[in-house]
């Protein structure tokens, strides 16, 4: 069993920046595929980046350029640095893990935290 704690949301104005951090339990967080999805208000949840055990990144054309994703395997943490904010980016954002996948589908993902929401003002 994995738990994720997302943290690091808040309100930014356009063009600002926040730095998003899920905190992972279990001694195997290396061995785990970490993505990063995200649900406005009246949508689905959407997909925005993913991180592979070895660092290998995929991100949403929307955010690509924009966003990173990083892990520190050390402290079983996950983060998601967002840059060049846009309102359209407001949403509840989610962590994510599984033991194989790192595409994505978020049906194929086997954890998840409880959210944390970013509003972005413009």
């Amino acid at each position: 069993q994995v738990q994720l704690v997302e943290s690091g949301g808040g309100l930014v104005q356009a063009g600002g920046s926040l730095r998003l951090s899920c905190a992972a339990s279990g001694r195997t967080f290396s061995r785990y595929v970490m993505g990063w999805f995200r649900q406005a208000p009246g949508k689905g949840r959407e997909f925005v980046a993913t991180i592979s055990w070895s660092g290998n990144t995929y991100y949403a054309e929307s955010v690509k350029g924009r966003f990173t994703i990083s892990r520190d395997n050390a402290k079983n943490t996950v983060y998601l640095q967002m840059d060049s904010l846009k309102p359209e980016d407001t949403a509840v954002y989610y962590c994510a893990s599984n033991i194989r996948y790192s595409g994505p589908d978020k049906q194929l993902y086997d954890y998840w935290g409880q959210g944390t929401q970013v509003t972005v003002s413009s």
